[in-house]
């Protein structure tokens, strides 16, 4: 199995979430946080616990991060924080940094310092409920970043009997098609015919962007 090491920096709901998912799949977990109470809850199962400052140079050296692959700095609440944590995981060579960030004007600070990805689980966990009340042939979502999405969806009957170049689906839904199965558990199949005619009802991996597919199967016009 491949071990990394990972740093959660700031442990509330979400990083203390973050930090037994990663404990349970038997990575190494550097947690830490400024209030005692939170470390203790996540001590048991984490590789290395610490109370202090994650705006401290001197304390995240201490605590390891610089031994850490990748960083989640899973505070959003507090931009100065962030940043100064941010800046201090990029002097100590972390290689991959996340961070949480509540609105968009902090994503842009953020990244502008150098964050890898910025993650916003509110405005995520919205997308997915939204899904899960609306959708009718998608089975499956993950929305990856802005408007660009995974999707897993069954086959709507209106397509049966086309093919893909008559239904032009990424002109028509901006939806880039990445393959079939014929079922659940049966091996995505990546080498298919455009010109190949539906005559069964499959499972179909895409990526879509602009959200114009979701649009589409939420409001019943597949």
């Amino acid at each position: 199995m491949a071990h990394k090491i990972f740093g959660v920096l700031g442990l509330g709901i979400f990083g203390k979430t973050l930090a037994y998912e990663l404990a349970s799949f038997e990575q190494e977990v550097i947690a830490l946080d400024n209030r005692e109470k939170h470390v203790q809850e996540v001590a048991d199962y984490v590789t290395k616990g610490a109370v202090g400052d994650i705006t401290d140079l001197e304390f995240l050296k201490a605590a390891g991060i610089d031994q850490c692959d990748t960083v989640i700095i899973a505070t959003g609440n507090n931009l100065e924080a962030s940043a100064l944590a941010l800046i201090h995981c990029k002097k100590l060579g972390v290689g991959n940094i996340i961070a949480k960030a509540r609105g968009e004007n902090y994503e842009e600070v953020l990244y502008g310092l150098g964050a890898n990805q910025i993650i916003s689980p509110e405005r995520s966990a919205a997308k997915d409920l939204t899904s899960s009340l609306l959708r009718h042939s998608i089975a499956n979502i993950i929305h990856v970043e802005d408007d660009i999405s995974f999707i897993e969806f069954t086959l709507p009957e209106s397509w049966l009997g086309k093919s893909l170049a008559q239904l032009n689906v990424r002109k028509k839904y901006d939806l880039n098609i990445i393959g079939f199965r014929t079922s659940k558990t049966a091996p995505l199949e990546t080498n298919f015919n455009p010109n190949h005619v539906f005559s069964e009802k499959l499972i179909v991996n895409a990526v879509g962007s602009k959200r114009t597919f979701e649009e589409f199967d939420y409001l019943g016009y597949l």
